[in-house]
């Protein structure tokens, strides 16, 4: 059975972010319970190898954070950390593998859109290949996850393609798909599904969440025009590539009625009212069956 354990929650910038006054950035200095890092998730099938979901910008702290991931007492250098999975090339999936820098071996899986990004860009290079090589994820091909010994971990992995866009650095240069990829891992019989970016729920991709164990899944808004009316950025949610939370045409409603056991919002952007755990939204995500986890959450 995989075990998920949830590292940051926050979209780009975290809770509080550095230089955002919002109501919720303003408690959140206050209220420890409020602050996050960005999102990443640690997912194993025997609980002690790890990859990560994305590597966020805040992966050292978070690491830190969290026993599981630190090294065994009985070897001077060690990780847990066999492994990093891409979902895309924004800055807060990869600038974390920066952090990684320190010579221990783990490999890289990503969309070769994403592993392009990596390779154009010479700062990457900190990673060597023959230490940290990087595997191209193809989606729609299940591909069983190597320990560093290059035996089955137990977990599979599968990409697919869902509705995004590209990095927002890489915007202005032309695109054919490929940029944004949720993931399907399966242990047993259990089947968990990360999707931390996605701008509309598709009928194809409720098919496949369709009686799903565990999804973890885009809330980086509670309605489309949130960031426009709080006066701190011209762009909606659509125009960023991820689908709201609430409305007919939310993430609530549209995944609603397809048997999931366990909902996880994750990726929530720091104007997001939902992040307040006394707030009507809040409520109303989770009379409707949704979880906000806080960093270190497990599941199961």
């Amino acid at each position: 059975m995989p075990k998920v354990i949830v590292l940051g929650v926050a979209a780009g910038g975290g809770v509080p972010q550095w230089n955002c006054n919002c109501g919720n950035c303003r408690i959140a200095r206050h209220d420890p319970g409020m602050q996050s890092g960005q999102a990443s998730l640690a997912i194993s099938a025997d609980g002690r190898h790890w990859f990560l979901v994305n590597a966020s910008p805040d992966l050292r702290a978070q690491v830190t954070a969290i026993p599981a991931l630190h090294p065994d007492p009985a070897h001077l250098r060690h990780t847990p950390i066999v492994g990093v999975i891409l979902t895309n090339a924004e800055v807060d999936a990869v600038a974390g593998l920066l952090s990684m820098r320190e010579g221990s071996p783990f490999g890289i899986w990503a969309p070769p859109k994403v592993l392009d990004t990596l390779a154009a860009n010479p700062i990457f290079g900190v990673l060597p290949s023959d230490r940290v090589p990087r595997c191209a994820l193809s989606p729609g091909e299940a591909l069983d996850l190597p320990l560093p010994d290059g035996t089955p971990c137990g977990l599979t992995v599968e990409a697919f393609d869902v509705p995004g866009k590209v990095a927002w650095y890489l915007e202005g240069q032309a695109s054919e798909g490929g940029d944004t990829v949720g993931l399907t891992f399966r242990a047993g019989d259990r089947t968990v599904h990360v999707v931390t970016a996605c701008a509309q729920v598709t009928p194809e991709l409720a098919e496949r969440l369709r009686g799903a164990d565990t999804l973890f899944f885009d809330g980086t808004l509670w309605t489309d025009d949130e960031m426009v009316r709080a006066g701190i950025s011209a762009k909606t949610g659509q125009r960023m590539g991820h689908i709201s939370m609430s409305g007919p045409d939310g993430s609530i409603a549209a995944l609603a009625s397809l048997d999931i056991r366990r909902k996880v919002f994750v990726h929530v952007n720091n104007s997001n009212p939902v992040l307040r755990p006394d707030s009507p939204e809040r409520l109303a995500a989770e009379a409707a069956g949704w979880i906000i986890p806080q960093a270190g959450s497990t599941f199961p």
